[in-house]
């Protein structure tokens, strides 16, 4: 984009730092550009109250991506010229976290042959620093080298030049201390500093020539505007009590006392493997070529996602939920409210309604600023006139807010942080977002800030969600250069028919064979000792349970009436990954209540799509987390971002819990990062995920059954003496139960169904994406209700849902069944099974499940018998019954 262009995307109708000069006396002194380029906010900060808010960076005012990217394209040309090509091909980039990740990336794309690296705050495990320096006015201060190639720091070979890029040069402290401490481990010759603005005073100008005669090498300075920012006596005291008044009279920041569950559709990227999610590792111009390759691809697929789901508007668009409360009014802010910048947008009246959003903001996320931006510009140029993009990030920068034309900061989003970062949660901000009329928002993140915290209902697509009609998550996998602490070698998958009567393409069993091995104990003998705290359930297994020839009639009767029922959930939730996480995801089930269902989605890709997706089984334990084996294996052989973990239901939302708590304790311990903790799931009665295929309590068949309905595998074993640290845990094949096996057949039967059922998934699926998905988590308040309503006092010991409620009188100690009044035939075989183990059935009304299995709590605190009165010699549960996990 030409400079004139340029201008006129920055020009301010009102300069947008009159409210800071009027008020504190600051004054930006140098040509016409500076004032263009540049509006001024206050922040409280004990170093620098005053903020230069550059219009054309893409942090804190939303602009044209091509106008930003742009910006540093251009710089990065001009560091060419000022090199020639064959010096520019020696040379590397350096940018500065947080503010400058995506302008240096920029400079880089202008210098065109020299690979790029920013400096980041946030440590990842088992990279060790190359270097670091300090950043003497920011509110964080340090920052860390961390290259995957280390040779892009050692200067004097293939990297003789470094060119260092921030967006604004103030004092040249950041400069100096990045200089003098790579120039003391490695000397160069030469340094390029590019900025977007110089605002040295003539003191720091004579500073910087000194250091650089000091160290014997060339320092040349490539900017777009120079000035400096006059500042009177005392500005700091009389900012910082400036910024304490407003915040008392306004405080911005704050949530809404009542927070809304955030609405967002995921788009998949589909991101080019191999390429690394910014340049925090090092970015070469091989992933240079890569990712240019597949831009128009993805941002193909953002705007599919954003026609898809924009609802037809009116004079209201872009309100979100707050209505005229936060607008900017046209044309006080910048240039892009006004009416000039309309053309190609379809206006209310039109014959026609358009679907597509007429102004869409792609949102960036802290230091990773380039991948969204490059999306935005491929976005902007992919739309054309058929909507304006926007483009900024979010950041850790806490800057006041104040609705005023002539102030650069006119709205703030408050939100906790959500990558889990190394100095702790705290606030994070976006500004200039709330009221500034976007339809749509892109939000774009890497997957290590994928986390639970960002979909909480303060979370950050929560609060988008508050000021647009369409929130879109878009998730670039983060790249981690070596796995840590790899041992040498991983075992592979187990597959059938050696393990599991399962086909050997579809599953993979991440565990180890221990079929050999005297697991089994009679069933009260292991709940006594589960609940007294003596032992982990997974340290040993139940006796498998042998189906009567009644109870055997009763899945296959069950079977036949519930397949196109179960089909059309298959169908359904297999179709909502697909369309939210990718066309190629990797099936992993959660052992061994997901493998049927995770074998059944499989099929239905296959059926339906030809897609051959992967699948295996990992194995998660309450109470001990996910194998971390087997999700070195999985990072290792697939992209830990493309994972979807697959479980057969809910119940109370334990094990949705305790996967997202393992996930985020394998990342802290050093392991690969970027799985995704949401679970899919077949029935979600218990309001706990996002993705399923309904949330109907009713009779799933492979819950009536143990092994003989999963592949004849055992439930998975961990015990010290049997799983080493390198070992995925453990599981038996019950190759002797072959003549009862009805594995296949279940799959069979149902999997005939699916060409049934297409019409109705279709509906579904539809009806699905379209709607508020939000875990309303009605399951587990239902469960303490009744543990404190029948005296148990342990919600570990209630398992709601018919899946659950079979496992109690299949494993363990059952002590009685809340079955719903008028539940029918889904319930037969809890029935049968009840009758057979001498269990009540007491039927109850206002019972969100279909039934609830309630535990003997024989050995808890405060327990009870079947006729309400206290167990005499009940003792204790170790760590107030946290033992009691099954999963």
């Amino acid at each position: 984009m030409s400079e004139r262009a340029t201008r006129e995307e920055t020009v301010n109708v009102v300069w947008s730092g009159n409210w800071v000069a009027e008020r504190l006396g600051v004054a930006l002194e140098g040509g016409d550009e500076l004032g263009d380029l540049l509006g001024l906010a206050l922040r409280r900060n004990p170093k620098r109250a005053h903020l230069l808010v550059s219009n054309v960076l893409g942090k804190h005012v939303p602009q044209l991506p091509s106008v930003v990217h742009g910006a540093g394209y251009e710089l990065g040309e001009r560091v060419r010229a000022l090199l020639g090509p064959q010096e520019a091909r020696r040379a590397v980039v350096l940018g500065y976290a947080e503010t400058a990740t995506g302008l240096g990336h920029a400079v880089a794309d202008g210098v065109r042959d020299a690979p790029y690296l920013h400096s980041t705050r946030r440590p990842v495990a088992g990279v060790a620093p190359a270097g670091g320096f300090e950043e003497s006015h920011s509110h964080a201060t340090s920052h860390l080298l961390l290259p995957e190639d280390r040779d892009l720091l050692a200067g004097g070979g293939p990297a003789s030049t470094l060119v260092l890029v921030d967006d604004e040069f103030s004092t040249g402290n950041t400069v100096l201390n990045t200089v003098r401490a790579l120039h003391a481990l490695h000397p160069r010759e030469r340094y390029v500093i590019v900025a977007l603005v110089d605002m040295r005073s003539p003191a720091d100008r004579d500073r910087l020539t000194a250091f650089a005669a000091e160290i014997g090498a060339r320092v040349d300075l490539v900017t777009r505007a120079a000035g400096t920012v006059a500042l009177p006596d005392g500005v700091l005291e009389r900012g910082q009590a400036l910024v304490a008044e407003q915040e008392a009279r306004a405080p911005a920041s704050a949530p809404p006392s009542v927070p809304v569950p955030a609405r967002a559709t995921r788009v998949a990227l589909d991101w080019p493997a191999g390429v690394p999610d910014g340049g925090r590792h090092g970015f070469t111009p091989d992933h240079r070529a890569a990712l240019e390759a597949a831009l128009p691809a993805m941002a193909e697929r953002i705007a599919t996602a954003l026609d898809a789901g924009a609802p037809d508007r009116g004079d209201d668009h872009g309100q979100g939920a707050d209505g005229d409360r936060d607008r900017i009014p046209a044309g006080e802010h910048d240039r892009d409210r006004s009416p000039a910048r309309g053309q190609g947008q379809n206006r209310v009246g039109d014959q026609d309604r358009v679907r597509a959003p007429r102004r869409v903001l792609v949102l960036g996320f802290e230091e990773l600023m380039y991948a969204p931006l490059r999306l935005g510009t491929a976005l902007e140029e992919l739309l054309g006139a058929r909507a304006e993009v926007r483009y900024s990030t979010t950041t850790r920068s806490p800057v006041l807010a104040v609705d005023d034309p002539g102030y650069a900061i006119r709205t703030r989003l408050l939100f906790p942080a959500h990558d889990d970062p190394a100095d702790g949660p705290g606030d994070r901000y976006a500004y200039n977002v709330a009221g500034a009329g976007f339809d749509a928002v892109v939000a774009v993140v890497d997957s290590t800030a994928d986390t639970p915290a960002l979909h909480a209902p303060d979370g950050l697509l929560a609060r988008l969600a508050e000021h647009t009609g369409q929130v879109l998550l878009a998730v670039v996998p983060s790249y981690t250069p070596t796995p840590v602490q790899e041992p040498a070698v991983l075992p592979e998958p187990l597959r059938g028919p050696d393990f599991s009567s399962y086909a050997p393409d579809e599953v993979g069993w991440l565990l180890q064979d221990l079929s050999d091995t005297e697991l089994e104990a009679p069933t009260e003998e292991r709940e006594e000792a589960i609940q007294s705290g003596g032992a982990h359930y997974a340290e040993s297994l139940p006796v498998e349970y042998q189906p009567s020839p009644a109870y055997q009639a009763l899945f296959t009767a069950a079977l036949e009436t519930s397949a196109a029922r179960i089909a059309r959930a298959v169908g359904t939730v297999t179709e909502t990954v697909l369309a939210e996480r990718g066309p190629r995801p990797v099936l992993v089930s959660l052992a061994r209540a997901g493998t049927p269902v995770g074998v059944l989605m499989r099929r239905w890709a296959r059926h339906r799509h030809g897609l051959d997706l992967p699948h295996y089984a990992i194995s998660i334990v309450r109470g001990r987390g996910i194998d971390a084996t087997a999700l070195r294996w999985l990072a290792a052989h697939h992209d830990p971002a493309d994972v979807v973990f697959v479980d057969g239901w809910t119940g109370k939302g334990a094990i949705t819990r305790e996967l997202a708590a393992a996930i985020e304790a394998f990342e802290a311990s050093g392991g690969p990062a970027g799985f995704d903790p949401e679970i899919a799931v077949l029935a979600d009665p218990g309001g706990c995920v996002r993705t399923y295929g309904t949330r109907d309590d009713f009779l799933i068949p492979s819950a009536c059954l143990n092994s003989t309905v999963s592949g004849l595998i055992s439930r998975t074993v961990l015990r010290a003496d049997l799983v080493g640290p390198d070992d995925f845990h453990g599981g038996k094949f019950y190759r002797e139960l072959a003549a009862s096996d009805v594995s296949n057949h279940f799959l069979d039967t149902v999997a005939a169904r699916f060409d049934d059922v297409a019409a109705e998934v279709d509906d579904a699926t539809k009806e699905l994406l379209a709607a508020d998905r939000a875990p309303t988590w009605e399951g587990w308040a239902a469960v303490e209700r009744i543990s404190e309503e029948y005296g148990i006092h342990d919600v570990n010991l209630v398992k709601p849902g018919v899946g659950e409620t079979t496992r109690v009188l299949l494993r363990r100690v059952p002590w009685k069944i809340l079955a719903r009044r008028g539940a029918g035939p889904d319930l037969e075989h809890i029935r049968l099974l009840a009758e057979q183990r001498g269990v009540p059935v007491e039927e109850v009304d206002d019972l969100p499940y279909s039934c609830v299995g309630l535990i003997h709590p024989r050995f808890t605190r405060g327990a009870t018998g079947a006729d309400g009165r206290a167990v005499a010699g009940g003792s204790p549960v170790a760590d107030g019954g946290e033992a009691v996990r099954e999963a």
